[in-house]
């Protein structure tokens, strides 16, 4: 390992300023001839100035012979031996660095969210020979979260638009969002990476900008630029102010992941290693099905398995699951042994005089040619008195719940939690009657069987109720950090007290609140 000294890193420095004579005599002395291996970079100088380190403490990145088999105990290891992109000592690269320093909880609670995808691209980059550190750019554009979602409506970890999404080959449908999918959108975001790179001749920098703003806002940036013949590099360009700390904020995060020790920082452990791998399934299958079959919580599967809009997938296609590595054995194992007929919760409909597909659609929060290709109906024509198979939510999955979390607020789940119970219609009972007498509403009351809160009870109607907990359901919501969101105002919003939201959170109003951070508010409370 080479050392670079602080009296040769500053020699550096006036050997540049030479413009006399004198320098051309510096040349013929004995001094260390200057290789790029042993010369100090000006932000390697400025570190040193400004940070004040002793000269035995800086030393260069370890060289690494390529096809070279290396092993890195963690991820940040990995990424900052590989490091492609240069650090420039840039006001805005500065600024950034130092508001997340000032804030080191809320990025590791960033860094902690990417620990189950971040091996995989990182592995994906390397693949195609994509700079390591843009497995960070994710923590810029989404937070880490596969479910933020822009004003754009630019969605998921990658913060793909739809048209954009569609050219690099994410399926979008009523059933599933493949910019949603860490898997299908990290493959996604490398092919159009390789495409911007290409396209801007081999500048990342300028690929960077393009991926933010658009690859014709930043051509037309470096067009103007040549008409006065100004440079064309990234930090030269007009660019809109959101690109122009896009690529900052970036460079800033890997600036404190290269420098972490001298920055005292000490980073969230993510193991350099695969902790999840995919399970494919053919046929159609219920989300809460699955994440039995897995062992896993219904919401822990949701988090590897963001892609999906509703409680299934798509009938129309076999889907893949991203699960726990511990976990796949099992899920295979079980999927093998279950009936393909128990993979649904099914419902056989009759028709009423006056339905229509799309009316019974609606009823059931499906589409229409979901209802079309499971019953084999090659038109929209239906008879009253024939029966539809109609595919709906097991009891985990809360009866045609939507998984998509793309509002500012969702109510969090409350689901019933015992056992089913029958109760039969007597003389005089009413919807809200019975709700009282279950502790439940009567919109679930007429959810679970398929009725109208309007509906007339019938003498003798046997009706479902699933027992739940005799203690008030939570109203608790969930909140999406929107840009310019501060403690102060989101408890304005809620009117809520900052103390409780820092205590719903587990946080502390000193922390810098993150565009797509969720937060958890309890809207019942009184402050």
């Amino acid at each position: 390992m080479k050392y670079i000294s602080l009296s040769l890193a500053l020699s550096i420095v006036l050997v540049g300023c030479q413009s006399t004579p004198f320098s051309q005599q510096a040349k013929q002395t004995n001094n260390p001839k200057l290789t790029p291996e042993n010369t100090a970079k000006p932000s390697d100088i400025h570190r040193l100035l400004v940070l004040g380190i002793q000269e035995e403490s800086i030393a260069s990145l370890p060289k690494i012979t390529k096809g070279t088999p290396v092993e890195y105990s963690n991820v940040w290891e990995r990424i900052k031996n590989n490091l492609v992109l240069d650090i420039p000592i840039h006001e805005n690269v500065i600024s950034h660095r130092n508001t997340y320093l000032k804030h080191p909880t809320a990025l590791n609670n960033l860094l902690k969210r990417s620990e189950p995808f971040l091996y995989y691209i990182i592995e994906k980059l390397e693949e195609n020979n994509i700079p390591l550190e843009i497995a960070l750019l994710p923590l810029v554009e989404s937070a880490f979260s596969p479910y933020a979602r822009s004003s754009v409506d630019a969605s998921g970890l990658w913060q793909f638009v739809p048209a954009t999404g569609k050219q690099f080959g994410l399926k979008q449908n009523w059933w599933y969002d493949g910019r949603r999918d860490v898997i299908a959108s990290t493959d996604g975001a490398v092919e159009y990476l390789k495409y911007l790179h290409k396209f801007f001749d081999g500048d990342w920098m300028l690929a960077l900008a393009a991926y933010n703003s658009g690859e014709g806002r930043v051509q037309r940036a470096m067009k103007k630029n040549i008409r006065k013949n100004r440079p064309t590099h990234y930090w030269e360009l007009e660019l809109p102010k959101e690109t122009r700390d896009y690529v900052p904020k970036l460079l800033a995060i890997i600036d404190i992941i290269q420098h972490a020790q001298e920055y005292k920082i000490d980073l969230y452990p993510i193991e350099n290693k695969q902790v999840v791998n995919t399970v494919k399934v053919e046929s159609q299958i219920d989300l809460s099905v699955a994440a039995h079959l897995a062992g896993l919580p219904l919401d822990k599967f949701k988090e590897l398995n963001p892609g999906f809009n509703q409680w299934a997938t798509d009938p129309n296609d076999s889907t893949s699951f991203l699960l726990p590595n511990e976990n796949i054995a099992r899920f295979n194992d079980k999927l093998a042994k279950l009936p393909k007929k128990d993979h649904m919760v099914w419902q056989r409909y009759q028709i009423k005089q006056g339905d229509s597909l799309g009316k019974i659609a609606h009823k059931f929060h499906l589409d229409i040619n979901s209802i079309r290709t499971i019953n084999k109906l090659s038109g929209n024509n239906i008879r009253a008195g024939k029966h539809l198979l109609i595919p709906v939510a097991a009891k985990d999955g809360s009866s045609n719940q939507q998984f998509t979390l793309t509002e500012p607020l969702q109510l969090t789940d409350n689901q019933p939690t015992e056992t089913k119970q029958i109760h039969v219609v007597s003389s005089g009972d009413t919807l809200w009657d019975i709700s009282k007498t279950y502790k439940v509403s009567t919109k679930e009351i007429a959810k679970w069987n398929n009725i109208s809160t309007q509906s007339t009870l019938k003498l003798g109607q046997k009706l479902v109720v699933w027992n739940t907990s005799t203690t008030p359901k939570s109203k608790s919501i969930t909140y999406k950090v929107r840009r310019g969101d501060s403690f102060a105002r989101i408890a304005n919003k809620f009117k809520v007290s900052i103390k409780n939201i820092e205590k719903w959170n587990n946080l502390t109003r000193k922390e810098y609140l993150q565009p797509g951070q969720k937060l958890k508010i309890d809207v019942s409370s009184n402050g």
